[in-house]
């Protein structure tokens, strides 16, 4: 599990991110100043810092020189800051990555696993097993009772979060949030369709559900079949194409763009 260090000022967002890293799998500490960031930095020696660069006490760029100064730990600026030159000396002064706010924090999570898969300081993901579903994030691969799903990258992404909240409810504005990165809302209908495709794969209609559960004007949740062996594999009944639920219509047809 790596350690993370989230060095910010703002409380709000702070406990936004611990919640959002911590939900991923990550073991997290906070500073809300520069100088106490550089103190955790050195003393706790986490597996990775998130610095933000407008600190109250001592500027994000110098808490980095002087972290440099001492550590290699890896350094991902988190920053309203957007300018071309800000990154680049940001960047030349030892920083691995560089995100500009607002971001998702699926996007920062992806960072964070790129800089330290790229160190070779990050381990293998397991894989979920949620009943018969299994999914290897790292291959980024699905079986349902052993046989391989077809998945495009965002049908994917959307089975993932919610593989790793089994049982729980979550909202369609969270979904579209962290998985489509609309982080000030948009479509419902673009969920309920990627949805569909989902339960169509999975052998399941909204009106027979095994995996994918609606809560009605709360928004869905993933959960094993109440019972063992219930679950239709993708060339059953349950699975046939233009099941009355889908919105997408007769076929597997999806968007092209869907694959980018």
């Amino acid at each position: 599990m790596p350690h993370l260090l989230v060095v910010e000022d703002d409380p709000q967002l702070r406990g936004a991110l611990v919640r959002a890293l911590r939900d991923r799998g990550h073991a997290v500490a906070t500073a809300a100043t520069g100088m106490s960031g550089l103190d955790a930095a050195v003393t706790d020696r986490p597996d990775l810092v998130v610095l933000d660069l407008g600190l109250p006490d001592v500027d994000g760029t110098q808490v980095l020189r002087m972290l440099r100064a001492v550590s290699d730990v890896p350094v991902i600026v988190a920053t309203a800051r957007d300018d071309e030159p800000d990154m680049v000396a940001v960047l030349g002064d030892g920083a691995d990555d560089y995100i500009v706010k607002p971001f998702g924090a699926a996007q920062l999570d992806a960072r964070i696993k790129a800089v330290l898969r790229r160190l070779g300081t990050v381990e293998p993901e397991p894989a979920v097993r949620i009943g018969e579903l299994v999914l290897d994030t790292a291959a980024r691969e699905v079986t349902l009772a052993g046989a391989a799903l077809d998945l495009t990258p965002r049908e994917f992404d959307l089975l993932a979060y919610l593989a790793r909240r089994p049982g729980q409810v979550v909202s369609r504005r969270e979904l579209l949030a962290e998985v489509w990165q609309q982080p000030l809302g948009g479509a419902d209908k673009t969920v309920d369709v990627h949805l569909s495709w989902l339960r169509r794969k999975l052998g399941e209609t909204a009106q027979r559900p095994r995996y994918l559960h609606t809560v009605r004007t709360v928004g869905v949740k993933l959960a094993a079949p109440d019972a063992p062996g219930e679950t239709a594999g993708p060339g059953s009944p349950g699975a046939a194409p233009g099941a009355p639920d889908d919105p997408a219509g007769p076929g597997p047809r999806r968007p092209s763009a869907d694959r980018a």
